[in-house]
């Protein structure tokens, strides 16, 4: 696999993860709120599915970018960890622009 594929992959992994943590994180701190303090169930509803959506993406793509990339079973075991902790795959994520800022430094 040439660096444009591996940084492709990425790119393509990076995108999905901070979209599921952003819809984490206005699930559990716009929707929840709304839903208990004022009685707005449908927001946790709606943005429930969408991240249900989300995580559902974030761990399908999660195995196939982990074997292109060759990953170890503890850096694939990170990721997973991340995408259920709120603020995981941002964190997950500065990793992932450190090593494609490795791979464009290749090129």
């Amino acid at each position: 696999m040439n660096q444009e594929e591996r940084a492709k992959i990425i790119k393509r992994f990076r995108v999905i993860s901070i979209a599921e943590g952003i819809s984490m994180l206005v699930l559990l701190f716009i929707a929840m709120p709304l839903k208990y303090g004022f009685d707005m169930p449908l927001m946790v509803k709606y943005t429930g599915w969408v991240h249900g959506i989300l995580f559902m993406v974030y761990l399908l793509v999660l195995y196939p970018t982990s074997r292109f990339l060759k990953w170890s079973f503890v850096k694939t075991l990170i990721a997973m960890v991340a995408s259920v902790l709120p603020f995981g795959p941002f964190l997950f994520d500065r990793k992932l622009k450190n090593e494609e800022k490795m791979i464009a430094r290749e090129n």
